[in-house]
């Protein structure tokens, strides 16, 4: 009788073994199944865009008939941008980056008073209007969020530079006639290029500190300052620069860790002078084969 108990017991304790290792086994193939046969879901894309108000803003692309016949678009045609196929080699959406790229190349098709070419927004405070500015003494603030991902090397290696924001000066109708000047035209006060990595800032300085209302307005009475270079390196990656001016004051920054600070008799003088924004890619060099592409990816400005 015990020996028929020791069996059975034997035979159950067997049979719940048996029974705990199949669960086991179902449990563990239950588990990896997910891992084994179901597919992976595919990542969405997420698709970007800039934020860049252009109602206020017209742009010059390296496109057009030569010196002084550089295509501008203004509104409400650029705010169509990426359906204008004029535009599009030059302006356009990198939505994987959320950027408005402008690209530019040593063209034949440039601005007046200069022999570079340029993908580079202009400030119009009117819509379609060159006419309407403002001075030092009305104020102004911009901060941009920029980078350049992709810039062309020179002979010796080193990067080509580009200019990414300017605040040029522009003469009223009476200052052109009073000098005899053919146009408006007068000197940017401020300069912002990327050169090798590093964003440097570069102003005007009269050249004689005497000079009379009528010398200033022209543009041989002002030269260029040294130049100021920020400690900090951005390379490709993104930056952001702020300009604030104010009567007789401009303050330049980077990543609000640096600033450049001009407050003196240059600047106070240069009050007399209307003003605008430009921000873009304003490419330095001729050389055959070069290019650069800048990426904005938020624009605010206010006066």
């Amino acid at each position: 009788m015990k020996l028929l108990v020791t069996f059975l017991s034997a035979v159950l304790l067997f049979s719940i073994q048996c029974g705990l290792a199949q669960i086991r086994e179902n449990s563990d193939t239950v588990e990896n199944i997910p891992a084994q046969v179901r597919k992976k879901k595919k990542k969405k894309k997420k698709y970007r865009l800039p934020k860049v108000d252009l109602s206020h803003w017209k742009v010059t692309i390296p496109e057009g008939s030569g010196k002084g016949g550089a295509i501008s678009v203004a509104p409400p045609e650029i705010l169509d941008y990426a359906n204008n196929e004029t535009l599009r080699p030059y302006m356009y959406n990198d939505s994987s980056a959320g950027a408005l790229v402008f690209y530019a190349y040593p063209s034949e098709a440039t601005t007046a008073n200069t022999k570079y070419s340029r993908s580079e927004l202009r400030e119009q405070m009117e819509p379609v209007n060159d006419y309407v500015n403002w001075t030092f003494a009305d104020g102004g603030y911009l901060k941009a969020k920029m980078s350049v991902p992709e810039i062309t090397k020179d002979s010796d290696g080193k990067p080509h530079r580009t200019i990414v924001v300017q605040i040029h000066g522009r003469l009223t109708n009476e200052q052109r006639d009073l000098i005899g000047q053919k146009d408006n035209n007068a000197p940017p006060i401020l300069k912002v290029y990327w050169k090798e990595g590093k964003i440097r800032v570069k102003t005007k300085v009269l050249k004689e500190r005497g000079v009379s209302s009528e010398g200033i307005l022209h543009e041989e009475a002002w030269g260029d300052d040294e130049g100021r270079t920020f400690k900090e390196e951005v390379g490709s990656g993104k930056f952001v620069v702020e300009v604030k001016v104010s009567n007789g004051k401009m303050v330049v920054s980077l990543n609000k860790n640096e600033f450049f600070v001009y407050d003196d008799l240059s600047m106070r003088r240069w009050g007399v002078f209307e003003n605008y924004f430009k921000v873009g890619n304003y490419f330095q060099t001729r050389d055959k084969g070069a290019y650069a592409k800048v990426n904005l990816y938020e624009l605010e400005v206010s006066h």
